[in-house]
């Protein structure tokens, strides 16, 4: 099951379970993937929705910091219930197994063997990845 499909599944049971806050949360989410979609006219992969993923997270800890300078403790409250609603989806995602994959390959096919040969493998495993950082 892709993780396209399993955030659908927790939608559907966070409407059925009448969760109105994570049924947000997770429309959200899905609504940043079918963003991406529309933008690029391609369907996302797992990896490219972790990619997606992983940017919320980012944007809600920049905006939990802006908000606490700001003094804004309901706005905080909110940024944080969206990151740990969101948490779980990011931590079930599989994409982790797969870079480790293509960063074990790229030491492999470059022969890089310490800290001062990681600038070798970079390209390679960049090259033989599908995910373009946004």
């Amino acid at each position: 099951m892709s993780l396209t499909a399993r955030i659908q599944e927790d939608m559907k049971t966070a409407m059925r379970g009448g969760d109105k806050r994570r049924l947000g949360v997770i429309r959200l989410i899905l609504a940043a993937i079918k963003q991406r979609e529309v933008d690029e006219r391609i369907v996302l992969d797992d990896t490219q929705v972790t990619v997606v993923l992983d940017k919320m997270l980012k944007q809600r800890r920049e905006s939990i910091s802006q908000y606490e300078q700001a003094g804004r403790t309901d706005l905080v409250a909110q940024e944080q219930f969206e990151m740990e609603s969101s948490r779980p989806i990011c931590l079930s995602r599989s994409a982790r197994p797969r870079s480790s994959t293509l960063i074990g390959k790229a030491i492999a096919e470059t022969g890089a063997g310490g800290i001062k040969d990681m600038a070798k493998s970079w390209p390679c495993s960049s090259r033989n990845s599908k995910v373009v950082p946004t």
